[in-house]
């Protein structure tokens, strides 16, 4: 939703950090009309703004559009919680890739989305849209689900009350539907998405916890809907988020 003008930041350094949240995780490139429209900043305060984010190196031109730099992403590997989780979740993440030949992913809560720290794959496995910064909805994801059956209620509250967005027609959109299927999730250790957040897909996913049992993570196995049985390959993932929740209350 584009921003009116009274409720644009007044800061420099707000407005250009505005610029780039506008890049969502399906977007390579965009226009300045489209950095433009999104924030709702004036086209002259924009381009200004873009050409100085150039030059500092957080944006790259590329012909008449502008993408995201590599420099951003060196700073986010520079976060130390997040970089260690990576470092601790790979050779976990890499055992269930070997074992199931399909998507494992490494998320955390991130507002109303699920954010995927860690993606492993290959050619054997299902083409998924996720992709390692990407972030979805909470309520249609296995990661997701285990958010918000393991977080505080006031959590599950204000995702519903926000609305539940529709991705397909499996997505669960009715609030004491989505509680209901939370409680089984809390109750068998595991959560799961049967094509809510994308046709043809599936994914199973198990909590990880920090040294003080708080969630701190999930991970998932996704693949195909039609080839997967779910159920089966929740002692997988529930092992590994196991074994790496071990691990990091080990390391404290």
């Amino acid at each position: 939703m584009t921003a009116s003008v009274g409720d644009l930041p007044k800061s420099v350094l707000a407005r250009g950090l505005l610029l780039l949240d506008a890049f969502q995780s399906t977007d390579t490139e965009l226009t300045l009309a489209e950095l433009t429209g999104r924030t709702g900043l004036p086209k002259a305060t924009a381009h200004r703004l873009v050409g100085e984010l150039v030059r500092w190196g957080g944006l790259e031109r590329s012909g008449q559009s502008y993408r995201l730099s590599m420099k951003l992403f060196e700073l986010g590997q520079r976060v130390p919680r997040r970089r260690d989780l990576r470092e601790a979740a790979l050779p976990y993440l890499q055992d269930l890739y070997e074992s199931t030949h399909e998507n494992i992913h490494l998320a955390v809560p991130d507002g109303a989305q699920t954010l995927f720290l860690e993606k492993v794959t290959g050619h054997r496995s299902t083409p998924v849209l996720s992709r390692v910064g990407s972030r979805m909805p909470v309520h249609c994801t296995a990661t997701g689900k285990i958010f918000l059956a393991l977080g505080p209620p006031s959590y599950f509250r204000h995702i519903a009350a926000a609305g539940l967005v529709r991705k397909t027609a499996r997505t669960i959109v009715a609030p004491g539907l989505l509680r209901r299927e939370l409680d089984r999730a809390q109750e068998r250790g595991y959560g799961v998405n049967r094509e809510e957040a994308e046709v043809g897909v599936a994914a199973v996913a198990a909590p990880v916890y920090d040294s003080s049992r708080r969630l701190l993570a999930a991970i998932s196995i996704t693949g195909s809907a039609e080839r997967m049985d779910l159920d089966k390959l929740a002692p997988a993932v529930r092992t590994a988020a196991f074994a790496l929740s071990r691990e990091i209350a080990g390391s404290r």
